[in-house]
Parts: structure tokens; C-alpha cells; sequence
């Protein structure tokens, strides 16, 4: 236990964390690198030359001239996928040909029937086309 002190495992975590860190934002810059639709294909191509040849140097360049459309661009494709999530649950529920899903079309059937609009034998005539 002698041969690795403290201090040498305190550094090796240190380097290992910052060698994870540098891989995730290496990783990070080149998805963006295609993700972006507005840069032509030779853009890419000397964009991901730089990154790999100079990688260290290449990251920070990246990061400087593109890091504020790189947020932008994160930021679209999070509400692309939230609306398309949203869009998957209203298409997954469905929907009543009012414009509101069958859930509150039935909630209103109750209502009108507990306020005396409705006969019980309506109510569940209405019911029954309703879950047809």
C-alpha cells in the first residue's frame, strides 16, 4: 500500500475524470458537427479534420466561433422531441370528434345527466356511441 500513496490516487481519479470529460465533449462537438443542416458537407469535412488532426486545439476553436449556435441547435432538437413526444400521446389517447378526447367527452355526459339534462337511459345511449 506503500507504492501508491494517497495523493498519487487523488491525481490518477483527477486525470481519469478530466480523460472522460474530454471524451464526452469530443464526442459532444462531432455530433453537433453533423447535426448542423445549415453547414455544407465540405464545412463538416474541415471542421472534423481539425477536430481529430488537432483535437485539443480543434475543441477549443469549435467551442469559441460555434459554442453559442451549438446551444441554440440543443435547444431545437429538445423542443423537437418534446413535441413530438406530445404529439406521440395525443395521437396514443386519441380524440373525440369535438375536438376533446372521449375521457372529458364522458365527463360531460356525467355532468348533464347529474344536473338533470340528460335521462339515464340517454346518458347511456350517448355512452355507448361514444365508447363504440
Amino acid at each position: 500500500m506503500d507504492d501508491y500513496p494517497a495523493l498519487s490516487v487523488f491525481w490518477s481519479m483527477l486525470w481519469f475524470f478530466l480523460w472522460i470529460m474530454w471524451l464526452f465533449l469530443l464526442f459532444k462537438i462531432v455530433t453537433d458537427i453533423f447535426r448542423d443542416h445549415e453547414m455544407s458537407g465540405w464545412g463538416k469535412a474541415g471542421w472534423l479534420i481539425f477536430v481529430i488532426l488537432l483535437p485539443f486545439l480543434g475543441v477549443l476553436v469549435y467551442v469559441i466561433a460555434r459554442g453559442k449556435s451549438m446551444t441554440q441547435r440543443d435547444v431545437k432538437q429538445a423542443r423537437e422531441n418534446e413535441a413530438a413526444f406530445q404529439d406521440y400521446i395525443r395521437t396514443t389517447a386519441g380524440t373525440a370528434p369535438a375536438g376533446g378526447s372521449s375521457v372529458d367527452e364522458l365527463h360531460r355526459l356525467a355532468e348533464l345527466k347529474d344536473r338533470g339534462a340528460l335521462t339515464e337511459a340517454e346518458f347511456q345511449q350517448a355512452k355507448a356511441k361514444l365508447l363504440a
